[in-house]
């Protein structure tokens, strides 16, 4: 059912002292398993950062911990703001058939000769508006992405909705059907609109997009976040402080 896994181990050290296990390079993280007691655990960081990397939010993962086997959705991650280093991870167990809510990326699909669209090949502008979208299917039935056919978009006008996405059988897109993910426009047009908005007119045409992870801290606070060779560590080497003896 999935091919990224990653072994997890149990962890005593909860609240604000979590930062001890980060300055060591580990991420702490927990196991939600349909109402039984939470299973909290941790893994090395560059362990759990690259199941996160190849599984995202939309992926099945396949996890071990304390003798146990779990499949497991990334349900939330949290990044320390200024680093962007992995502070903590969620991960809610489920079934093979068990229906899940989920984001997921949206592609283009050119023909194999080509690497862009048509539209793009005239000299003309394709804004993205949507860059993933809400599906509900079983967790052994959830695509990797969903495409939509880029060939169509030629002419200036010409876009892209929700329903042009080619969703795979026991998949439901939740999200709006008629909205627009893609669409053509003139590039003089964005220039003007931009120097007339003081440069942000196609940050404002196109609609925002949540990020593929959350930024409240689970554990601690994010000031006490250190990654291991990080600028704050630097910092305190070169003032003859050690951070791992506080």
């Amino acid at each position: 059912m999935s091919d990224v896994t990653l072994e997890l181990e149990k962890r005593e050290i909860t609240g604000k002292t979590v930062k001890n296990l980060r300055k060591a390079g580990m991420v702490p993280a927990v196991i939600h398993d349909h109402g039984k007691p939470s299973v909290v655990v941790m893994a090395e960081y560059q362990a759990i950062y690259k199941a996160y990397q190849e599984a995202g939010r939309h992926h099945p993962v396949s996890l071990k911990a304390g003798g146990k086997s779990y499949t497991a959705i990334i349900k939330n991650v949290t990044f320390d703001p200024i680093y962007n280093s992995l502070m903590h991870v969620v991960f809610n167990a489920v079934k093979a058939n068990e229906k899940v809510t989920t984001d997921i990326p949206v592609h283009v699909k050119l023909a194999e000769e080509n690497d862009s669209t048509p539209a793009e090949r005239a000299g003309l502008m394709v804004l993205h508006n949507v860059t993933t979208v809400e599906v509900e299917a079983a967790a052994n039935k959830l695509p990797d992405a969903l495409e939509f056919d880029g060939e169509k978009l030629v002419e200036v006008g010409d876009h892209a909705t929700v329903a042009d996405l080619i969703v795979p059988a026991g998949v439901l897109v939740k999200t709006d059907a008629e909205q627009t993910i893609a669409r053509v426009v003139e590039p003089a047009a964005v220039a003007a609109a931009n120097d007339a908005a003081g440069g942000d007119a196609e940050a404002e045409e196109q609609e925002s997009v949540p990020a593929d992870h959350e930024s409240t801290a689970e554990e601690g606070t994010q000031k006490d976040e250190i990654r291991p060779g990080g600028k704050q560590e630097k910092e305190d080497k070169q003032q003859g402080h050690n951070p791992t003896k506080d």
